[in-house]
Order: C-alpha cells, then sequence, then structure tokens
C-alpha cells in the first residue's frame, strides 16, 4: 500500500520539482487525467482474477515544491455497476477522495533530459477515511518532453485490506456474494502523465 499511494504523487515530484529546465513554471505541473491510468487487481474463488481502475485522478504540483494528488472514490470502475456501489459504500465508506501530500526539495533534484528516464524514492502522507498515514515508493519517472513527464509504477506494488482498513468491508462484499474468498493483497498498477501548468 505504501509503494502505490506515493507513486501517485511523490515519486513523480521528486523528477518535476527539479532544478533547471523543470522547475520554474509559476502555474507548476497538472495531471493529465485523460492520459493516467490507475488500476488494482483483485483475485475471488481463488483462481477468478479481475482488474479495476479510477477513472477520475487528479493533482498538481506547484513551483514551491508542494505536491497533491486526488483519487477520486466514486469514480471506481470494477466493470460491474452494483459492484462499484458495494465497493463505495463497504469499503470506501462513501468517502469521496483520498489524497496524497508530500514536499519536495528542489535544489537536492537534477535536471531530467527529454528521454531519460530516473528510478525514485520518497516518503510522504496518505489522508484516506480520517487518517494520516505514513507512504513510501519506488516509481521510474522518464521525461517525455519539455512540458510532460510520466511517472510509472516501478515493478509490482501491492497494498493490504488490513493497511487499509478494508479487512471487515471485504468480509461483508464475501458475504453479500456469497463468495468463498477474496484475496485480501491487491496488485497495482500506475501510470500518470503531468504537464506544466499555466
Amino acid at each position: 500500500m505504501r509503494k502505490f499511494f506515493l507513486g501517485l504523487a511523490a515519486a513523480l515530484a521528486l523528477a518535476l520539482a527539479g532544478g533547471g529546465t523543470l522547475a520554474g513554471s509559476h502555474g507548476g505541473w497538472v495531471l493529465n487525467g485523460e492520459r493516467s491510468s490507475l488500476a488494482f487487481g483483485s483475485v475471488k474463488k481463488d483462481s477468478v482474477g479481475e482488474t479495476h481502475f479510477f477513472r477520475r485522478l487528479s493533482g498538481r504540483i506547484g513551483a514551491d515544491g508542494q505536491a497533491v494528488i486526488e483519487i477520486d472514490l466514486g469514480s471506481v470502475d470494477t466493470n460491474v455497476e452494483i459492484r462499484d456501489e458495494r465497493v463505495i459504500e463497504h469499503l470506501f465508506e462513501n468517502a469521496p477522495s483520498a489524497r496524497v501530500s508530500v514536499s519536495v526539495e528542489m535544489a537536492d533534484l537534477p535536471d531530467l533530459p527529454v528521454g531519460e528516464m530516473t528510478t525514485i524514492y520518497l516518503d510522504g502522507t496518505l489522508s484516506f477515511l480520517g487518517r494520516e498515514i505514513p507512504v513510501e515508493a519506488d516509481a521510474a519517472v522518464i521525461r517525455l518532453a519539455e512540458d510532460r513527464v510520466m511517472v510509472a509504477s516501478e515493478g509490482m506494488l501491492w497494498l493490504t485490506t488490513e493497511e487499509m482498513g478494508f479487512d471487515a468491508g471485504v468480509s461483508r462484499l464475501q458475504e453479500i456474494v456469497e463468495l468463498p474468498s477474496i484475496t485480501r493483497a491487491f496488485p497495482v498498477t500506475f501510470r500518470l502523465v503531468f504537464e506544466r501548468g499555466m
């Protein structure tokens, strides 16, 4: 879980807030939701794997190095409408969003040339269901253009229902649909594209 959520914000903040040509935009950097993707998987009945994703992500990294990423929890898409509703109610407790925040020391970072990739690590905080959860991440950051950067998950990332406080909710979902099992660990992948703001 910790690698997953910070990968959404802090990893990218490190690359974008670096000195030289990556910094200096008064508008900061804005997440391009149409080019970005956040997906997670689940396994039920021991062998039936499914992929789910969030349809709406937003975020900004300011010129001061303050980064915030928001996940619209109501936009979860499990490919089954009634299941979306149950996940929102029983797992997310109808919370509107999850937020990751991080402060970046811009002077500590080198420029990242166009076409180059780097792997970075950061610590930050996840605000979720009234809790402040420390998070950390490794992510690959790729400079696509002078005004565009992409961050992608580095390896397979995992979160657990215990870390997120989902155990009771998952048990409730399992009971509702009469499933013999639902995994309590979930793989997560992400691809986030940020563009220089105006």
